[in-house]
């Protein structure tokens, strides 16, 4: 199996610095020479994608999520992607993190973080038919701005609306998740998320973590809980589990050496491991994954 490329933000227009407009049915079309679309793909920079006409499937962080016309992904840097064939019509609104949070205020560039965070609530958002006319009408002008002349104003226009859009769209989601309204938890729970993300193959410890962050086991618990109704050894777990989904789709190594790799002291308890949580074993996953 071939490791996942990774794709780099590249604007066709250099006209308006980090942010790029591309059409879903452009998307499929392509047939880029260093990367297949219809397989895994990391990408490094932020992008919302909005379906304005059809059905299809796709896939983030190996987890398939049907779409429809209003259908919103609010899609983070280093998410794994894969899109399948598909007649549907949308619009990936891509920019990077500085682009966005260029001018913005703390407030907003938390609520750009906590709006991009799978880790939070699921990616996917189905708008109704108010708020989609709402979004659709934003999409239309900031295809407007994208596509006119360049001038002194068009991009800053471009960086305002998509802020806007942001705004609106972690207003329609935080009506279903309250974690967004603790701003102390949060920021707790981004640093361990952080820590986690990074550290997980060391240890898979709650009282490891709770260590690094100064906090007792207990503490962390209850923020995980507060954020995301889940425990800390449930959180933690999760992480790993992407992890090592991520390593056996983009690497060559073999499944001892993944074991052996992901802090397993013996192939048998990682492959129970992986079993236990994911219902499958490694070799049945990395076999699904190639269809």
């Amino acid at each position: 199996m071939k490791p996942i490329k990774e794709i780099a933000f590249k604007s066709k227009k250099t006209n308006h610095g980090y942010f790029d407009l591309v059409s879903l049915e452009d998307i499929l079309k392509l047939q880029p020479k260093d990367h297949n679309q219809f397989e895994h793909h990391k990408v490094s920079f932020y992008s919302i994608a909005i379906i304005t006409e059809g059905e299809g499937t796709h896939s983030i962080n190996y987890k398939e999520y049907p779409y429809q016309k209003g259908t919103v992904f609010t899609l983070r840097k280093n998410n794994i992607h894969k899109f399948y064939k598909s007649n549907a019509s949308g619009k990936f609104l891509v920019f990077t993190e500085d682009f966005i949070i260029q001018y913005a205020d703390k407030s907003e560039t938390l609520k750009l973080f906590q709006l991009f965070n799978e880790m939070l609530g699921s990616p996917k958002i189905q708008l109704n038919n108010t708020d989609f006319n709402e979004i659709y009408l934003m999409l239309n002008q900031i295809k407007k701005e994208f596509s006119s002349t360049k001038d002194n104003y068009s991009t800053p226009i471009i960086r305002s609306l998509l802020q806007v859009l942001v705004l609106k769209l972690f207003r329609i989601k935080s009506k279903e998740n309250r974690s967004f309204e603790n701003k102390n938890y949060y920021l707790k729970f981004i640093k361990l998320q952080e820590f986690i993300e990074k550290e997980c193959f060391e240890s898979k410890k709650v009282s490891f973590y709770a260590n690094k962050m100064g906090l007792t086991s207990k503490t962390l618990n209850n923020i995980t809980q507060s954020i995301i109704g889940k425990s800390v050894k449930a959180f933690i777990d999760e992480i790993v589990i992407l992890q090592i989904k991520r390593l056996l789709i983009n690497s060559e190594l073999s499944l001892t050496e993944i074991a052996y790799q992901s802090g397993f002291d013996l192939p048998t308890n990682f492959f129970k491991y992986f079993r236990k949580k994911t219902g499958q074993t490694p070799k049945e996953f990395k076999e699904t994954q190639k269809k």
